[in-house]
């Protein structure tokens, strides 16, 4: 077995994995990458690329069909699903080709197969060829993979995790998505727009548990108005096969209910990839389900070893895990550099879109905060009135006293760009009067943020 050596190796090559990488090349490191599979992980390959062309795909077909809303005659559309995979392929291997550039031009080393601690300073890598790889810091970017659902009665063929979501060759005529979290109201969407009765099933009290409860009822109102069924505080008890398809017992408030369905989506959540890694060799410690422990600046147990990513368990979020992989390589190359946890934004490319950041309504007043609240609706909003997409708000949560944003919640069109400037603010310890005495261009979608702002003040102009 050959021998290799580098400053800092990385095992894995997703948002966490290649980002380090880059990193701790810009700062003189000679890197090598270990990946079993493509680089780009999760997020590229089998998750939020790939997803959010589907929803793309998704947006296009809707704003064809209201074409009429718009002055516009058009034929019909119908959904080509051969070439609508055939795209998300294509804008998947763009990306990842670019991820592979991006490599090469940073003189970073790359190397296809599964890898193995054997020491806090040495990996063993088996694929095409067995090597050995002794590195100054080694950095774990694993990522994590979909919960399976044990259920009797399960015919394996028809569970779909996000993943094989992704790679269907058929829309199903009806779908069953057991977890209404991001990704199954995500897919709950998707697959309602290509014309699958959906049925969504969650056991908390309302879809997007971790969300703002008055935002993501909304948005439960505007997806059953699609057409989308949903049952909350319910649970998938038996699956039996029944004639061609399948038959789900639900567990819901109101008593039993049946659902017929082809096909059944699992999102329940995710399980770290850190088994078979030979961590405990190593000293690197684990939580009871397999998280990597790290401290801010993502050094494990093992000083010499550290972690990002899904991996951490903290965030499950590729900005995040890229943010995390930057901090990671620059303390591996001797810097001093701390991760910021205070504004994470998170979203949902739903229709409308959401997208979050701080502390909702209910974590605020649980936290002790006294607060103020200032929303405002986008169907008073003129650039919302101008796209046709009027459903859908902003909700700021502040302190009552010093009025500095504690949150914002956006549930309306491209919210996931306007959570910037919430993430900003938060980061910043900003106020509610910075973002009044900002001026807001007209006519945006953004001036809703400050109408909200002023809302809070009691002071709304346009509403």
């Amino acid at each position: 077995m050959s021998t290799e050596r580098a400053d800092v190796a990385i095992i894995g090559g997703g948002p966490a994995g290649y980002v380090a990488a880059i990193r701790a090349a810009q700062l003189g490191g000679k890197v090598t990458v270990v990946e079993k599979e493509k680089v780009g992980g999760v997020c590229l390959n089998v998750g939020c690329i790939p997803t959010k062309t589907l929803v793309r795909s998704c947006e296009v077909l809707s704003l064809i069909k209201k074409a009429q809303e718009f002055g516009l005659e058009v034929d019909d559309a119908r959904v080509n699903f051969t070439r609508l995979m055939a795209r998300k392929i294509k804008v998947v291997n763009r990306l990842v080709a670019g991820v592979e550039y991006l490599l090469k031009k940073n003189k970073i080393r790359l190397i296809k197969g599964k890898a193995t601690l054997t020491d806090s300073s040495t990996i063993e890598v088996r694929g095409e060829k067995e090597e050995r790889i002794k590195a100054e810091k080694i950095i774990i970017a694993t990522g994590s993979h979909p919960v399976s659902l044990p259920l009797q009665g399960v015919d394996n063929q028809i569970v779909l995790t996000s993943t094989e979501a992704l790679e269907i060759k058929d829309i199903p005529e009806s779908l069953l998505i057991v977890g209404a979290g991001a990704i199954g109201v995500e897919f709950a969407y998707i697959y309602n727009s290509l014309g699958s009765k959906v049925t969504l099933i969650e056991m908390l009290p309302h879809i997007l548990p971790g969300e703002d409860s008055e935002i993501s009822e909304q948005l439960k109102k505007i997806m059953i108005k699609r057409g989308i069924e949903i049952f909350t505080e319910s649970t998938l008890e038996s699956v039996k096969k029944q004639g061609e398809k399948h038959s789900g017992v639900l567990k819901t408030l109101q008593g039993k209910k049946e659902v017929l369905f082809d096909k059944m989506l699992v999102s329940i959540g995710r399980r770290p990839n850190s088994q078979d890694l030979g961590l405990e060799k190593v000293g690197v410690e684990t939580d009871e389900k397999g998280w990597v422990k790290v401290n801010l600046r993502m050094q494990t147990t093992s000083p010499n070893i550290y972690a990002a990513g899904d991996i951490t368990g903290r965030y499950l979020l590729a900005h995040v895990a890229s943010m995390e992989g930057e901090i990671a390589a620059e303390n591996a190359m001797g810097e001093n550099s701390r991760i910021n946890y205070r504004a994470v934004p998170r979203f949902i490319c739903s229709m409308p879109e959401l997208a979050a950041v701080g502390l909702t309504e209910e974590q605020a007043r649980k936290k002790g905060y006294r607060i103020k609240v200032g929303k405002y609706p986008f169907m008073a909003n003129g650039k919302s009135i101008i796209l046709g997409e009027r459903g859908g708000m902003v909700k700021i949560v502040c302190d009552a006293e010093t009025e500095e944003i504690l949150g914002l919640h956006i549930l309306g069109p491209q919210a996931t760009d306007l959570i910037l400037e919430g993430t900003l603010a938060i980061n910043q310890e900003s106020t509610i009067k910075e973002i009044i005495d900002t001026i807001h261009p007209h006519p945006t979608l953004g001036e809703a943020l400050r109408e909200a702002a002023l809302d809070a003040q009691g002071r709304a102009i346009h509403i």
